[in-house]
């Protein structure tokens, strides 16, 4: 099964809410899309064959062989990598002046997901991602990251901390991947998902208070990814997307 024509886009987390709405985004744009989730892998498949040019690996990203097959199967399914979007990630809600509760297990096992596994499957795909370039494809690495990681806001400190982490690695990477290999992210505010959909408190906030009067829907996310992978040029660059809330 090869489309050659088409260019791949790998979308980690991909089986619902924001992911979903990239890989929808994404193969509208005329990728070819791999899906990929820990465990909903009827979801995947499901969406998969909705899409058409689609295909769904299941991967857990907290063990490091299983990221290394993950990318290893997208390469091979279509013989290319053109764009990789970390979207997968995970959250643990603890008040802020909780210090007892955010323990070294709590901590690192966030850090795993939402920071050594974007780079792990970033550096896995570099190769592939540099020969895209070199046919003149479009090359590129999004991160989806919070504005948590760019404001003392956030579900924990560990979840913040991680997601500061993960934009600074971004600008690291887009230095040291540069001409070849654009790396940005996009850092969502509150984005209307069935996982947010009893944050009463955080709904009434975007509503009163962000200058959109509303929080984010996921294709909202998902146009600012594909504004980003469609640049030939940005890079290093931090997407607010919170409806201007940062700015009240």
């Amino acid at each position: 099964m090869t489309h050659p024509t088409h260019p791949v886009a790998l979308i980690t987390g991909s089986t619902s809410g924001i992911g979903a709405a990239i890989a929808r985004r994404l193969s509208h744009d005329g990728y070819a899309v791999v899906l990929h989730s820990r465990g909903s892998h009827e979801a995947g498949q499901a969406l998969a064959a909705e899409l058409k040019v689609a295909t769904y690996v299941q991967a857990d990203l907290a063990i490091d062989a299983e990221r290394v097959e993950l990318v290893r199967q997208a390469v091979a399914h279509w013989g290319r990598l053109d764009v990789l979007v970390n979207n997968a990630g995970i959250s643990q809600v603890i008040a802020h002046a909780d210090l007892a509760a955010a323990t070294p297990a709590v901590w690192q096992r966030l850090h795993e997901i939402n920071v050594i596994a974007p780079f792990r499957l970033i550096a896995e795909a570099e190769s592939a991602l540099r020969e895209s370039a070199r046919r003149g494809g479009p090359a590129c690495v999004v991160n989806i990251s919070s504005h948590a990681g760019v404001r003392p806001k956030g579900a924990s400190i560990p979840y913040a901390a991680g997601k500061a982490a993960l934009n600074h690695m971004t600008r690291l990477l887009a230095v040291s991947l540069a001409p070849e290999i654009r790396v940005n992210a996009v850092a969502p505010g509150l984005v209307d998902t069935p996982l947010t959909a009893d944050w009463t408190a955080a709904q009434q906030l975007w509503r009163e208070r962000s200058p959109m009067r509303r929080a984010a829907q996921p294709e909202d996310i998902a146009q600012a990814v594909a504004m980003l992978v469609a640049s030939n040029y940005l890079t290093g660059e931090i997407l607010l997307s919170d409806g201007g809330l940062n700015l009240t």
